[in-house]
């Protein structure tokens, strides 16, 4: 009973607090950013990928051809597994038999599946039932005092490979590699391996063009290095370039805005999700150039990239292309990538391999180059800018005026229950730093307006969070959806012992600690552009902000347009290192264990399920997260914007109408998998034969694994499919 007087306690001051503040500011157009179309929002430029005196891309449109083979071709993995096997229903995965991961991403927490809330088994092969979900449940789920009835730390994501040992590809005919494979110790039934499933749930890669990083904890650098995900961090990466003299050199290659090659060089090479360990890109290279792509896959005639190159014609759908993707790299890339046709340093396959006599092309070993940049163009074209939201007209203020009026007041809501703050800008993220910071200048109300504006122009920004005044990586967020022990998110660390966040490096930047900074983005940010100051000019100490007491300098940076003109001020290297070293201070904190990439809401009631641990399966579900103000009371939490809503926890009618709101973001061209968003055929593996107590054949590949069950997704030409795409739930037993 005590602790549940000081829950309710608690919760009622927020609230006033809460009231209290935003009930003072809210103002005839409402409070802070008014949400935009993405109709012709700027796409983050590539200078040097395509177009100027010696682009990399010669040929964009047979790079988009090749990109688009390269995701849904399901030779790609070492045993089936294609990039879009994961990504086929909206840019998501709505699978839901194998897919209970037992932890999160680089969580201590023992590898154990939990039982269901019924008390049955769930772990690999079950299948997900609607009573699954939530995976944090109490006895009043809008209520912030509600107690807690259900709580479980699996994670609902996308089963991949076996994994296995890699040894060899052959070129021709085989999608599956050689390798030595055995059932795994945590995915298996019995004594039967299962396809392994990811620790993180899979997000949907529409719309991904706009993310400043990928993946949820932004290990996909801005900048692609050519040849793994780390941008200028990896001192090895680079390229092979044939010199005019006839000679090749390996080169170090710097293309921003390209988070999206920088996250397509992982999947392939990760043993959870599409390779056996050990396998690189040139053995990839040598498994694929000479195929023709999609060759055990049916693609349709009028397929809006594909359909030139099918061999299919109306109602006879045919299997693969007439190319192969050594043609398709030739045409499409600048030619000292891969016509070096010479014995060079490329290195060798593998001992077990068949062709290890046989040395790497430069071709071979620039393919991932080739791989990451081809699908960087096809997911560039992936932009859902054509919802009933993106439609409508706007009046004098931006505000939408041909939405229903229940997605109108639900507009209203958005805005005045803080959504807006993270989910802001043309593509409801504050990730999409370069968009947003574009048109933050063009047409600032999306941004905020007097009540409240929101700085979208730096990587790093400070703000008053649970844990005590912290800086966040722009586009990352603690919502408190789990425990930061299930995942510290954010808080990872590169294989070079590199810390992920931005924040963490500017703070070792104040600091003094100039090498700390392996991001060079984070060198320009500017103090002044923060949300919030980190010093003031006061002669009086403050608990939360650096004050002469404890030594403080002016920005080195210029003032012009800053966002916060008062922000002007940081502390001295020595205030700086003297705040570090206390251990329990409440300033000059990271944010970044257990934040995560703040998601887009396009197309929201197409994606899910939800959250990084996909354990809300609803829309509704998410809404009562938010109603009650979050699961856990997480450091990074900004109780500013996840805090208990009592309008909408009293009244049905809002909830439904926010929920209508969000509906509108939905692309019906995404809905009914219409150009660009049609597709090849796709088998997709759907658990085993079997359930989650016993299994009832082998696979062919090897005995010690189950035999898959598939779902087959079929080819669907540019005008679409006939019925509309589901929500996950509707799926769900």
């Amino acid at each position: 009973m005590p602790n549940t007087i000081k829950k309710i306690i608690s919760a009622l001051t927020k609230i006033g607090c809460l009231t209290f503040f935003t009930g003072s500011l809210l103002l005839a157009d409402g409070f802070g950013p008014i949400p935009m179309t993405l109709k012709g929002a700027p796409v983050p430029n590539v200078p040097g990928l395509v177009g100027g005196a010696d682009p990399i891309i010669i040929n964009k449109n047979k790079a988009l051809i090749l990109g688009k083979a390269l995701f849904w071709d399901i030779n790609v993995g070492s045993d089936g597994i294609a990039c879009a096997t994961c990504h086929f229903h909206a840019g998501a995965d709505r699978r839901i038999k194998n897919q209970i991961a037992p932890a999160g991403k680089n969580s201590e927490l023992p590898k154990e599946f939990e039982l269901a809330r019924d008390g049955t088994l769930r772990g690999p092969n079950a299948i997900l039932k609607r009573n699954d979900f939530p995976f944090y449940q109490t006895d009043d789920p809008l209520s912030p005092t509600g107690s807690v009835i259900f709580n479980s730390d699996d994670v609902i994501s996308s089963s991949g490979t076996f994994g296995g040992d890699y040894r060899d590809v052959k070129s021709i005919a085989t999608t599956n590699d050689q390798c030595n494979r055995s059932s795994d110790p945590v995915f298996h039934v019995g004594t039967k391996g299962t396809r392994k499933v990811e620790p993180r749930n899979t997000p949907t890669v529409i719309n991904a063009v706009f993310n400043f990083r990928s993946f949820w904890d932004g290990r996909a650098n801005n900048i692609f290095n050519g040849s793994s995900p780390w941008g200028d961090r990896d001192p090895d990466a680079g390229v092979w370039i044939r010199n005019g003299d006839g000679t090749v050199a390996k080169e170090r290659l710097r293309l921003i805005n390209s988070s999206l090659a920088s996250l397509a060089i992982s999947p392939p090479l990760d043993d959870f999700e599409m390779s056996c360990h050990g396998r690189t890109f040139a053995d990839l290279g040598r498994k694929l150039l000479n195929r023709k792509p999609l060759e055990h896959q049916r693609v349709h005639w009028n397929d809006s990239v594909l359909g030139g190159l099918a061999h299919s014609t109306p109602n006879n759908l045919q299997k693969g292309l007439n190319t192969s993707y050594h043609q398709l790299i030739m045409e499409a890339f600048n030619p000292k990538y891969w016509d070096y046709i010479h014995t060079g340093p490329f290195g060798v396959p593998p001992l077990s391999s068949a062709t290890h006599s046989t040395p790497y092309r430069q071709v071979e070993a620039n393919f991932a180059m080739f791989f990451a940049l081809a699908l960087q163009i096809y997911q560039s074209t992936l932009i859902s800018d054509d919802s009933p939201f993106d439609r409508s007209a706007v009046d004098e203020h931006g505000i939408p005026v041909n939405l229903s009026a229940s997605a109108q007041r639900g507009m209203d809501i958005f805005r005045d229950s803080h959504c807006a703050l993270c989910h802001i800008g043309p593509n409801f993220t504050s990730s999409a730093v370069v968009t947003n910071g574009i048109l933050q200048k063009l047409n600032p109300h999306a941004f905020g307006n007097s009540t409240f504006r929101v700085s979208t122009t730096t990587v790093v920004t400070s703000l008053s969070l649970t844990g005590g005044m912290m800086f966040q990586d722009t586009g990352f967020s603690g919502t408190g959806v789990t425990p930061v022990e299930n995942d510290i998110g954010l808080g990872g660390t590169d294989p070079f012992g590199n810390p992920l966040s931005f924040s963490d490096q500017y703070l070792q930047l104040l600091g003094g600690n100039v090498s700390g900074v392996v991001d060079p983005y984070v060198a320009n940010v500017r103090p002044c552009d923060l949300d919030t100051s980190i010093a003031i000019e006061s002669n009086n100490p403050h608990p939360l902000f650096f004050t002469r007491v404890d030594g403080i300098q002016r920005q080195k940076q210029n003032t012009v347009n800053c966002f916060n003109p008062a922000g002007i001020f940081i502390p001295t290297i020595n205030a700086a290192l003297t705040e570090l070293s206390k251990p329990k201070r409440k300033r000059f904190l990271s944010a970044a264990n257990g934040s995560f990439k703040i998601p887009t809401l396009r197309n929201i009631e197409l994606t899910g399920p939800y959250m990084h641990n996909g354990g809300m399966a609803t829309l509704d579900e998410v809404l009562a997260f938010y109603t009650r103000g979050g699961n856990f009371a997480t450091p990074p939490k900004e109780f500013a914007k996840i805090f208990a809503l009592v309008d909408l926890r009293l009244a049905p009618q809002k909830r439904t109408d926010l929920l209508n709101f969000l509906k509108s973001l939905t692309d019906d061209r995404v809905r009914y998998e219409k150009a660009p968003f049609d597709h090849p055929e796709i088998r997709v593996p759907h658990g085993h034969i079997g359930d989650n107590s016993s299994i009832t054949k082998q696979n062919p590949m090897n005995a010690s694994l189950a035999a898959d069950q598939f779902l087959v997704i079929p080819a669907v030409g540019a005008a679409g499919r006939i019925q509309p795409l589901q929500s996950f739930d509707r799926f769900l037993q």
